[in-house]
């Protein structure tokens, strides 16, 4: 797989070089990347319309605002442990995919305890559950997905998605994020709004091993029009800089595959007991009123927490219910 296209764009050379925190000047970008300064001012006009966050300044020249870094394959696996390194057999950094998901699942697995992680600045159809599409502004969001392939089917598999939100919620609060908690089953949230959301796919024959593509998309610092695109939507969402976390999306890729890559073996050998009691204590909709969507059915009651394999419990007028998949949303007080 082959992330990265031959020839890149002059905005993205430009974007990659304005990576570096420090202020470029016109004049210095034209003569390092040999075209004009009215070409590079394009690219940098052209960004902007992208939703790229550029902090200019007379007499000293651009850079992406503060905080922000492009993507970079190596400084991401040179932030992780031995140990992590030792699990990841190849990580990969693309300009622009139509998803990061997509592309794993149509790719050869990994070897089963090694993983493959890659990341885009942009996706072009990138998705959240049900098909819905994810606004990710570029430079403004994290893309990760990271394929693992289980020797077999893992007894607990419907519960990885709670997993992949522990190992989220840990590496973003070490991030200096506050205020952060999960919403079954695979979305991170912090004062009712939306920071990110898991996507799980899987590719699977009959008694042969799985291979599971892990997608994570965060809101890093999404920026006024991100932002008004999101709320169109329908979702009220939070950015990691707005909760003071960590905006370096390099540091936070590393971050988050150190805890994926020690938590899907531990998931592989355990199961989902050795992160519960975490999600459980994270649970933004315990006792709260919530409908349940599945399917064209309805379900309304109070959340009662999860049970042991992860599934949602609910207590309706007709008694405990069990949901092991389906959309939750915040019912209402009456």
């Amino acid at each position: 797989m082959s992330a990265q296209p031959q020839t890149a764009t002059l905005a993205q050379r430009v974007f990659q070089r304005l990576g570096d925190g420090e202020y470029s000047s016109g004049e210095a970008l034209a003569a390092e990347l040999g075209v004009s300064r009215g070409a590079v001012w394009k690219a940098v006009r052209s960004l902007e319309a992208a939703g790229v966050r550029i902090d200019a300044v007379t007499h000293r020249g651009y850079r992406l605002a503060t905080g922000l870094v492009a993507l970079d394959a190596a400084r991401i696996t040179v932030g992780l442990t031995p140990a992590a390194r030792s699990r990841l057999a190849a990580c990969e950094v693309a300009w622009t995919l139509p998803s990061t998901n997509a592309a794993l699942l149509a790719g050869a697995e990994p070897a089963p305890g090694r993983a493959v992680a890659l990341l885009a600045e942009h996706q072009t159809t990138g998705r959240g559950r049900r098909g819905r599409e994810w606004i990710a502004p570029l430079g403004g969001a994290l893309c990760l997905s990271l394929a693992w392939t289980f020797p077999a089917l893992p007894q607990d598999l419907g519960a990885l998605s709670l997993v992949v939100g522990v190992c989220a919620l840990r590496s973003l609060t070490a991030a200096g994020a506050a205020g952060l908690a999960l919403k079954w089953p695979n979305d991170l949230v912090a004062g009712g709004r939306k920071l990110g959301g898991i996507l799980i796919e899987m590719r699977a024959e009959s008694a042969g091993p799985v291979l599971v593509v892990i997608g994570i998309g965060l809101n890093v610092a999404l920026g006024e029009a991100a932002r008004a695109r999101v709320t169109a939507a329908g979702t009220e969402a939070v950015d990691i800089l707005e909760l003071g976390g960590d905006v370096n999306r390099n540091r936070l890729a590393a971050a988050l595959l150190e805890q994926l890559l020690d938590a899907l073996p531990r998931f592989a050998a355990k199961g989902f007991a050795p992160f519960s009691a975490e999600w459980r204590a994270a649970d933004v909709l315990r006792g709260r009123p919530v409908s349940v969507l599945l399917g064209a059915e309805r379900e309304v009651g109070i959340a009662r927490g999860i049970d042991a394999a992860g599934a949602l419990l609910v207590e309706t007028p007709g008694g405990l219910r069990r949901f092991v998949a389906g959309e939750v949303s915040v019912r209402a007080q009456a």
